[in-house]
């Protein structure tokens, strides 16, 4: 039977403390069944608190890509639970996971994903219009999100006039313009060079240290030393939860 949650009325809170925004419960992940059956997650508990700015690694396979995207509502697992902002997101139906997307998080991508006929300012007003927020004040948010990743300059360049540092950043504003609880980064430096990796992570840092909670998957030590804490998978299970910048080796 489909799962008819309302995002609404029926979110029952967990009683977990309001500062754990993100918390993995026992998570399985399975793929197939029988002898195709691939188990990409292994009963994995994670906490992450409000404002932490973390990162997660692996190798290829251990399931961290997995794990992101139960974060961040774009899968569902197939056992356990999954709160997000102290509700159990897990069983949600397409609607209402659309809908906790679209206002409690950010994405941004290795790729950019901008609309090229869009100027970087409609491009950053575009999740405003499924968020239902007034149209004149979505001009005023997309501005200000601009502003905040320094490209005040560039509010109506397309993204064919905007190098690839410069696309990064309309991505990470039209991420944050919905004011997420969590913004989550899936190797977002993977395209740009070292010049303009350091830029944007300098952007992810002050957008931490401004109150978002970040969380970033990497292939990268350079990359994950830079954030506050890394979350280490193997063979779909988390093997140390709270590796600090220092303790990662190469």
């Amino acid at each position: 039977m489909a799962n008819t949650l309302s995002v609404t009325d029926s979110l029952v809170p967990s009683p977990v403390p309001k500062s754990a925004i993100i918390r993995l419960e026992n998570i399985f992940k399975i793929y197939g069944s029988g002898e195709t059956e691939v188990k990409a997650l292994n009963d994995v508990d994670l906490v992450i608190n409000e404002g932490e700015y973390c990162s997660i690694m692996g190798p290829s396979g251990s399931g961290k890509s997995t794990a992101m995207n139960i974060i961040g509502c774009l899968d569902r697992p197939t056992g356990g639970h999954y709160y997000l902002d102290n509700v159990d997101v897990a069983q949600m139906n397409d609607v209402d996971l659309a809908h906790i997307r679209n206002r409690k998080l950010g994405f941004v991508f290795q790729q950019f994903h901008l609309l090229p006929q869009l100027s970087a300012l409609e491009n950053v007003m575009l999740p405003m219009v499924y968020a239902d927020v007034k149209p004149n004040e979505r001009r005023d948010r997309a501005t200000e999100a601009l502003i905040r990743v320094g490209l005040e300059k560039r509010l109506n360049n397309k993204p064919t006039q905007l190098s690839g540092g410069q696309q990064q950043r309309v991505a990470i504003a039209r991420a944050i313009v919905n004011r997420p609880v969590v913004l989550l980064a899936d190797e977002p430096t993977g395209a740009l060079d070292s010049r303009t990796t350091q830029e944007v992570l300098n952007i992810f840092t002050e957008l931490n240290d401004g109150g978002i909670t970040v969380v970033m998957v990497t292939h990268e030590p350079e990359v994950a030393r830079q954030t506050k804490r890394i979350v280490w998978f193997k063979d779909g299970e988390v093997v140390n939860p709270h590796l600090t910048p220092e303790e990662l080796t190469e």
